[in-house]
């Protein structure tokens, strides 16, 4: 929440600069129509239309407000207030006038253009109606200043129209000033006293509704958490709802600061405070909602086999926090009167560098895009990116998060995936095993083929061998050893289990070789040491056995042993699994 926040201040502290430059005249919702249609055409008319407006609220029609308040010059009022402070001094102004005299239409000036029009003065100021450039006729800035004062001085006298069945839709700090003694309505320090008795227990009021509703809140998740049927919200946190309590703290005093009429720099203060304070609770509100739905979505997609949909749970989140985060400021940038477009117009080079940094932003989401729909990885595979390796821990919008096997965690930014080469081992279907099992030389050869004979057999029974594709032969004759051939494959889930079962495979081997009695090799040496009678009997005997007749012997030798293991003239077929 730190960064919204820093967001939110920084985009006020751009716009009361803003706010403060606003033009010097009203600016009327309906610029469009003419003066006549908004009847400010002449003081009388401006005069018919305050009078009628406000005696419709009276019966009801609260919406006529806006007209009463276009009859006002609201231009020297900030407009983080200017809708607020325009109904209370619409409410006052009717007060004053009818405290002053029955106001008869006809006596006052119709014209079109002229000097300014007193209503009555007083000597706390004037009311006063005079004509803006635009051909409009409103209540000067003078008058809307000097109300407060000019409502003190009529505070002893009593309106000069009473009606008891509407007095309920004048405004009730109007009503409860007037019965106040005058200790509380004396002004003690910037503020009178009642208002600052009314400001504390509005506060008060809103901490306790706050802690009330949490409490209210937390209780209701708790019993959602032990009624509910899905699995996935059985982990809501239990302060799941908590942005809602400040949510109604807002709201309250939001409503007490409005009903207390306060000068209008400290209503700007504390108006803007609530006002982000809410637009804080809102963000925060969207943010659990958005946790509460991705829980759900997460819990679906462990459910099924496809992984697509576990990449792309994080990304949703991602995603529409992001959305909430910028629909929040815009809200209360649009509450603080700020534009935001001419902000960022006035960045200037600014918005140029934002724009050359939107350029990896695009690259990365492509990048993004690029994972999920060529499936190129899914969270908790093994992949080999360049020289990174470990398993993926998050894919997220701007970058993958990938945890090594040293336990290190690396960030890579997705847009090198558009490009870059991913060995990905976690889509391995099998585990492969290369090895040589080394066997002595004097180890018959009838018992290496049986030996070989028995690997197989021992593939064949383990569980998560491949069964249709295998190799176990004598392979080599090397220095100090008979090397026999093992290439195995395993189908097992993940590493763990690999690890596991090729353990249990190897030492297999060594029970089977111990069972019948088969040494394994190891690298040595032997030093044949020739007396010099062994190589007389020996070169005697090499020149009595003459070279054709040793050949012919070797190959009877070698007929022999083919007619035995495979037949002469007769080919083996292929292997087949």
């Amino acid at each position: 929440m730190k960064h919204i926040i820093l967001s939110f201040l920084l985009f006020f502290g751009f716009g009361l600069s803003f706010a403060e430059e606003t033009p010097t005249e009203p600016t009327p919702s309906a610029l469009i129509e003419s003066v006549d249609e908004l009847g400010l055409s002449s003081p009388r008319e401006t005069f018919t239309t305050f009078l009628h407006s406000m005696n419709d609220i009276k019966r009801g029609q609260a919406e006529r407000i806006n007209d009463a308040t276009h009859t006002l010059d609201l231009s020297a009022i900030n407009p983080l207030i200017r809708e607020e402070k325009g109904r209370d001094l619409a409410w006052m102004l009717l007060e004053a006038i009818d405290k002053t005299e029955i106001v008869k239409l006809k006596r006052i000036p119709d014209y079109k253009t002229g000097k300014l029009y007193v209503f009555s003065r007083y000597e706390s100021g004037a009311i006063s109606i005079n004509q803006f450039s635009d051909g409009r006729w409103l209540f000067t800035q003078n008058t809307l200043s000097s109300l407060p004062n000019i409502i003190e001085e009529l505070a002893s006298k009593k309106s000069l129209k009473v009606d008891d069945k509407n007095a309920q839709f004048i405004p009730w700090h109007i009503q409860l000033r007037q019965q106040l003694p005058e200790s509380l309505r004396t002004r003690s320090f910037l503020l009178e006293n009642w208002k600052w008795l009314g400001i504390l227990v509005i506060i008060a009021i809103g901490i306790v509704a706050d802690k009330i509703s949490s409490f209210l809140l937390q209780f209701i998740v708790k019993r959602f958490r032990q009624t509910t049927k899905t699995p996935a919200f059985k982990d809501t946190p239990t302060d799941m709802l908590r942005p809602l309590a400040m949510l109604v703290m807002a709201a309250i005093w939001w409503v007490g600061l409005n009903l207390l009429t306060l000068p209008d720099q400290a209503m700007i203060i504390l108006l803007v405070a609530v006002k982000m304070l809410a637009g804080i609770a809102g963000v925060w509100g969207a943010y659990r909602l958005v946790d509460l739905i991705t829980l759900y979505l997460s819990y679906q997609a462990g459910e099924t086999d496809n992984k697509v949909d576990d990449v792309l749970v994080p990304l949703i989140r991602k995603t529409l926090k992001v959305f909430v985060t910028v629909i929040g400021i815009t809200f209360v940038a649009s509450n603080l009167n700020l534009n935001v477009s001419s902000l960022l117009a006035s960045l200037g080079l600014g918005g140029l560098a934002f724009a050359l940094a939107a350029k990896d932003v695009v690259q990365n989401l492509f990048g993004s895009i690029t994972v999920i729909l060529d499936r190129t990885f899914h969270t908790g595979d093994w992949i080999v990116v360049n020289d990174i390796e470990g398993s993926v821990e998050e894919v997220g919008l701007r970058s993958t998060k990938i945890r090594t096997f040293y336990d290190s965690l690396i960030t890579l930014p997705n847009a090198i995936f558009i490009t870059a080469k991913v060995d990905n081992m976690g889509q391995r279907r099998y585990r492969r095993l290369k090895c040589n099992i080394s066997l002595t030389y004097d180890t018959p050869p009838d018992k290496i083929e049986a030996f070989c004979e028995g690997v197989k057999e021992l593939i064949r029974l383990h569980p998560y061998m491949r069964k249709d594709y295998f190799h176990v032969y004598l392979n080599s004759l090397g220095p100090s050893s008979l090397d026999v051939l093992v290439y195995v494959f395993w189908e097992t889930p993940d590493w763990s289990t690999e690890l596991r079962e090729r353990q249990r495979f190897l030492l297999d081997i060594l029970r089977l070789a111990k069972a019948q009695q088969i040494d394994m090799a190891f690298p040595t040496q032997t030093l044949h040491l020739l007396t010099p009678d062994s190589t007389t009997s020996t070169a005697n005997a090499t020149e009595t056995s003459s070279l054709e007749t040793l050949s012919q012997q070797f190959k009877d030798s070698a007929k022999d042993i083919v007619m035995q293991s495979t037949g002469i003239d007769k080919k083996p077929p292929p292997v087949s699994f």
